[in-house]
C-alpha cells in the first residue's frame, strides 16, 4: 500500500469550486474560466431577437464596438445606441453600463452579467470588467445564438494572469503572436510577457544600435526581428484587449547576442554605457509601465550592474521585474519565481512575487500539461495576496523548430493556456505539485473529469483550425501490477506478460486514471508520480480495456518518454519505443514503434524534432475487435540516473485513443 499514489487534500475553496462546476455542467453553456458565482434561471433568449447594443457612457464605445463585431461574426447585425438619446421599440437589447459591482477583491476586473428573456445586461466598475463580461457572454451564446437565462457575479482570484513567449530563440511572426494574444483575451489572461533577447538573437530593432539585429549576429532565424512599428502595433493590440505587455530585455545573462553586436561584455563599463543608451531609447520610444530585466543564470562579476540598471529604469518611471533565483536585484523589483519546489508566498512577505515555478510548458508532456495545471495552486495560495500578484505560464522552446507553428504542435500551448486561465481566475488547486489525474472515484479525479468535459467542448467549438494537442483521458482506467525486480535486465518478462490479469483473481497494486501516466517524474523530489516510493531496476505492468462498437482500425497516441523542448534529448533507437525497453500489446499482439526519422540521433538543440513526440507524428493504427479489447503495457526501468542532464529518466507512458 506504500506505493499507492498519495491523495492530495483540496482546500475548502476548491470544494465550492467543484460544487459550482457541477451546476454549470447541467447547462449547455460550458464556461472557462468558471465564474465565481452562477445562478441559472428559467427561459432563454435568442441573439436573433436582439437588434441593438445600448450604452450610457462614452467610455464604453470600444467595448461596444468589440461586442458588435463579435456578434456580426455570429451573423447578428446589432446597431449601437446611446441610451441618453432614447431607444425605439420594445425589442430586447444588450445593455452595457459602468456601475458599482461588489467583489471581495480585484473589483477593477469584476463584472455582473444577467441574461433574461427580456434582454441582457452587462455591468462593471471599469471598461476592463465589461470586456471580461463580453468574453463570458460570447461563450454563453455559442454558434446557436441561444442563451439560457442566468445571473453571474464574477471576479479573478489573482491580479496577474500571464502567458510568456520566448521569441529570442525561435522567432514568431506577428500573426502567430496575435493569434495567441486573442486566445489570452478570450480566457481573461491579462499579462503578455514577451522575452525578446537571448544569446541566440536580439529581436527588437534599435535605431541607435542597428547592429543588434543584423543577420550576422543571430545564430537562429537570422534576420528575423520586430521593427519599431511592429512592436508599437503589438503593444496597441494587447492594450485593446486589456492585456499588459511586459517586455523582457535579459541582463546581464543570456546576452550573447548583445556581446556579438556591441563587442563588449554587458557587465563592463562600456557595456553598461551602451545598455543605458539602449534603455533610454526604449523608454523614450514605447509607452510601457513595466520592463523585465531578467537577471538569471549568470555569474555576477559587477555587483553594481543590476542595482544601477534598475535605478536607471526607476528614474524613467518603469517598474521592473526579474527572475528569482537570480542576481542581486533591489527590493523594488517584482520577483518572478522559476526554480525550486512548491512553497507558499505569504502575504507578510516584504517583496512582491509572480509565480512561474513548474509552469514551463516545454517541460511538460502534452496530456500531463492539462492535468498538472488543473491541479496547480499558484504561489502556494488559493488566491492572491499583498505579496503574491499571480502567475505567468511560460513557453520556452529552447530547441530549434522546423516552422513556427511547431511550437504549438510540440507543446500543449492552447490546452495549457486555457487550463491555466481557469486556475488563475478561479483560484484553488492543491498545495503539492501532482502529475496524474488520480485514482477512480476520488474527489480529484471527479473534479478533473468535469473540467475536461468543458475543455473538450471548447476544443470542438473554438480551436477547430488551431493546434490543440489533447485527447480525452479521464475515462481511461489502468490497473497496475508489480513491482517485479528485474535485476537490470529490462527485457525480462514476468507473469502479466503471459495472461490477461483478472482483477478478481489477481488483485492489482492500485488503479489510476489517465491517457498519460507518470510513474516517476524527472523532478521526483518535488513532483509526485503515481508511485510514492519508486524503485530502480523494477518492472511494472499496466492493463486497461478499450471498447469498440465494431471490428475496426483506430488511431492511438502512444509514447513512453517526454522529450522536453528545452533539452538536447537523444532520439529513440531504431526498433524501440524508448531506452527502457517499454512495450505495448493489444489483444496479445505487440504494437511496434514507429520507424523513427532520426533514430539514434544524439541530442542537438539545433536539430529540430520531427516525429519524436506522439502529438506531432502519425498516430499508431491498431486493429480492434468488436467489444472489449485488452491493452497491456510493460514498464521496466533500470537506474534513475540519466546518462546526462539532457537525458533524465522520466518513467511514464501514454496510450490514448485519438478522437
Amino acid at each position: 500500500m506504500g506505493r499507492l499514489m498519495k491523495t492530495s487534500v483540496f482546500f475548502a475553496l476548491f470544494f465550492s469550486f467543484y460544487s459550482l462546476l457541477a451546476k454549470v455542467d447541467e447547462k449547455p453553456s460550458m464556461l472557462i474560466p468558471l465564474p465565481q458565482q452562477v445562478s441559472w434561471g428559467k427561459g432563454q433568449i435568442s441573439i436573433g431577437n436582439i437588434k441593438s447594443i445600448v450604452i450610457s457612457d462614452d467610455r464604453l464605445q470600444k467595448e461596444a464596438l468589440i461586442l458588435q463585431q463579435m456578434m456580426k461574426q455570429m451573423g447578428a447585425e446589432l446597431e449601437l445606441v446611446d441610451q441618453r438619446e432614447g431607444t425605439a421599440g420594445h425589442r430586447p437589447v444588450i445593455s452595457l453600463a459602468l456601475a458599482q459591482v461588489e467583489a471581495p477583491h480585484h473589483e477593477g476586473e469584476a463584472y455582473h452579467l444577467q441574461v433574461a428573456p427580456a434582454g441582457i445586461t452587462l455591468k462593471a466598475n471599469t471598461e476592463k470588467g465589461i470586456f471580461y463580461a463580453i468574453q463570458t457572454l460570447m461563450q454563453l451564446a455559442r454558434p446557436s445564438g441561444i442563451l439560457s437565462a442566468c445571473d453571474i457575479n464574477d471576479w479573478p482570484a489573482y491580479a496577474w494572469r500571464g502567458y510568456m513567449v520566448d521569441v529570442g530563440r525561435n522567432f514568431q511572426s506577428m500573426a502567430l503572436l496575435k493569434e495567441q494574444i486573442d486566445v489570452m483575451a478570450a480566457y481573461k489572461l491579462n499579462i503578455f510577457h514577451f522575452h525578446l533577447t537571448e544569446d541566440i538573437a536580439w529581436r527588437l530593432e534599435s535605431k541607435k544600435f542597428p547592429q543588434l539585429t543584423e543577420s550576422g549576429n543571430m545564430l537562429r532565424n537570422a534576420g528575423k526581428y520586430y521593427t519599431e512599428a511592429d512592436f508599437k502595433e503589438l503593444i496597441a493590440y494587447c492594450k485593446a484587449r486589456h492585456i499588459t505587455l511586459v517586455p523582457e530585455i535579459d541582463m546581464p545573462g543570456h546576452s550573447g547576442a548583445f556581446e556579438r553586436a556591441m563587442k563588449t561584455d554587458m557587465q563592463s563599463d562600456s557595456g553598461m554605457f551602451y545598455l543605458k543608451q539602449l534603455l533610454q531609447e526604449f523608454c523614450d520610444t514605447y509607452d510601457l509601465d513595466y520592463l523585465h530585466v531578467g537577471g538569471d543564470e549568470v555569474k555576477i562579476t559587477n555587483e553594481q550592474f543590476l542595482p544601477e540598471m534598475v535605478a536607471f529604469l526607476d528614474s524613467m518611471g518603469k517598474r521592473t521585474l526579474g527572475w528569482e533565483p537570480g542576481g542581486n536585484l533591489p527590493g523594488s523589483t517584482i520577483r518572478q519565481l522559476w526554480q525550486e519546489g512548491p512553497s507558499p508566498v505569504s502575504d507578510t512577505a516584504l517583496l512582491q512575487y509572480v509565480d512561474s515555478k513548474h509552469l514551463y510548458l516545454n517541460h511538460m508532456d502534452p496530456l500531463e500539461t492539462v492535468t498538472t495545471l488543473f491541479h496547480r495552486q499558484i504561489g502556494g495560495q488559493p488566491m492572491g495576496n499583498n505579496a503574491l500578484l499571480g502567475g505567468i505560464l511560460c513557453s520556452w522552446p529552447d530547441r530549434a523548430v522546423r516552422c513556427e507553428r511547431d511550437v504549438l504542435n510540440q507543446n500543449a500551448i492552447y490546452p495549457g493556456m486555457i487550463t491555466f486561465a481557469e486556475r488563475a481566475w478561479q483560484g484553488g488547486g492543491v498545495a503539492e505539485w501532482v502529475a496524474n489525474i488520480g485514482a477512480p472515484g476520488t474527489w480529484e479525479s471527479s473534479c478533473f473529469a468535469a473540467f475536461e468535459k468543458r475543455l473538450l467542448d471548447h476544443q470542438q467549438h473554438y480551436f477547430v483550425n488551431k493546434p490543440f494537442p489533447y485527447m480525452r483521458q479521464a475515462n481511461i482506467k489502468w490497473q497496475f501490477y508489480g513491482p517485479y525486480a528485474n535485476g537490470g535486465d529490462l527485457e525480462q518478462s514476468f507473469e502479466p506478460s503471459n495472461r490477461v490479469m483478472d482483477s478478481v483473481k489477481y488483485t492489482p497494486a492500485f488503479e489510476t486514471l489517465g491517457g498519460t501516466v507518470i510513474l516517476r517524474h524527472w523532478w521526483d523530489k518535488v513532483i509526485q508520480g503515481i508511485l510514492t516510493n519508486p524503485e530502480e531496476f523494477t518492472t511494472w505492468y499496466a492493463q486497461t480495456r478499450i471498447w469498440s462498437e465494431s471490428d475496426t482500425i483506430r488511431d492511438f497516441w502512444i509514447g513512453f518518454d517526454n522529450f522536453s523542448r528545452s533539452y538536447a534529448s537523444d532520439a529513440p533507437l531504431a526498433g524501440t519505443w524508448d531506452n527502457r525497453k517499454s512495450r505495448v500489446w493489444v489483444n496479445g499482439g505487440e504494437i511496434r514503434p514507429p520507424n523513427w526519422k532520426q533514430a539514434g540521433r544524439k541530442g542537438d538543440l539545433e536539430r529540430p524534432m520531427m516525429d519524436e513526440g506522439y502529438t506531432f507524428r502519425e498516430p499508431s493504427r491498431i486493429k480492434l475487435k468488436r467489444g472489449w479489447n485488452n491493452v497491456l503495457v510493460k514498464l521496466p526501468v533500470g537506474s534513475f540516473k540519466g546518462k546526462d542532464w539532457q537525458n533524465p529518466v522520466k518513467w511514464m507512458f501514454t496510450f490514448v485513443p485519438v478522437d
